[in-house]
């Protein structure tokens, strides 16, 4: 009997598969891809010959019985476009069908977008709330969220370009201006994070056209008066900054996104202190 091996791969950077992921794709009989197209590029870059066969959204439930029967020959790796198999990617079916069927399920960890976006966004990191997509449509949206309004953890939403802006306005008006870092191509050439009151991100893409793909990070209820500091706090770090040659603009949005202090404050305060 085979092992279903998950498998985690790159988001952006090919550097990023590891080399036990490579190890387990060249080992395994099968490859099931959520894109076999995408998957193949990948595997040309590392020059992997392992048979694929495609497992997507719409094909992910007629397919449970050809990967199984695969399985019971050998090792089967599934893959998604980019990332950590079933998380927000299909899989799920999957796993809960190998398991039945008493196959062993291995996760080789790698790129996670939620989890990379979370580490570098300045928010806490000890407990968050993943939650996928937004809905589409702004009322379904504002329903959506106001589930996790008074959630005391970090909050971690996908979302697309043409929805970002409104996805903005509508958690303003759910949650208020908090505390937001999102994560634009991350891996990518162009990755990019903004930080700031939710306010702020949303001037910042009003201005500059959303491209790419986003991750939102949103502080949580409890976090919203823990993570505004002091004004001694802050304009010790503004001296800080200062000493060490920053320009103000740069100082204001740096401690924007950690302070909870609104970057037109810091900037003014900053330029006091000049």
């Amino acid at each position: 009997m085979g092992t279903l091996y998950l498998v985690a791969t790159p988001i952006g950077n090919l550097e990023d598969l590891s080399p036990r992921a490579v190890r387990i794709l060249r080992e395994a009989r099968l490859i099931a891809a959520e894109d076999t197209r995408h998957t193949r590029a990948l595997l040309n870059h590392f020059d992997l010959h392992t048979p694929l066969t495609s497992y997507f959204e719409h094909n992910k439930l007629s397919k449970l019985d050809a990967i199984l029967a695969a399985l019971s020959l050998g090792d089967v790796a599934l893959v998604s476009d980019a990332g950590t198999p079933a998380i927000n990617d299909p899989g799920y079916e999957l796993v809960k069908a190998a398991l039945q069927a008493g196959y062993a399920v291995s996760p080789i960890p790698g790129p996670s977008a939620p989890v990379a976006a979370l580490a570098a966004s300045g928010l806490p990191t000890d407990s968050f709330l993943y939650l996928g997509y937004l809905p589409r449509k702004s009322g379904e949206r504002r329903a959506f969220v106001e589930k996790v309004l008074d959630a005391p953890y970090t909050l971690i939403f996908f979302e697309t370009p043409h929805r970002l802006l409104e996805a903005l306005s509508d958690l303003e008006a759910v949650l208020g201006d908090r505390q937001i870092s999102i994560a634009r191509e991350l891996t990518k050439l162009h990755e990019q994070f903004v930080r700031g009151r939710i306010s702020e991100v949303r001037a910042h893409f009003t201005e500059t056209a959303p491209r790419g793909e986003f991750v939102l990070v949103v502080a949580g209820a409890a976090q919203a008066e823990s993570l505004l500091w002091s004004e001694a706090t802050l304009l010790a770090a503004i001296h800080q900054k200062i000493e060490a040659g920053q320009k103000t603009r740069e100082i204001a949005a740096e401690l924007a996104a950690l302070s909870g202090w609104n970057k037109k404050e810091i900037y003014t305060l900053a330029s006091q202190r000049r």
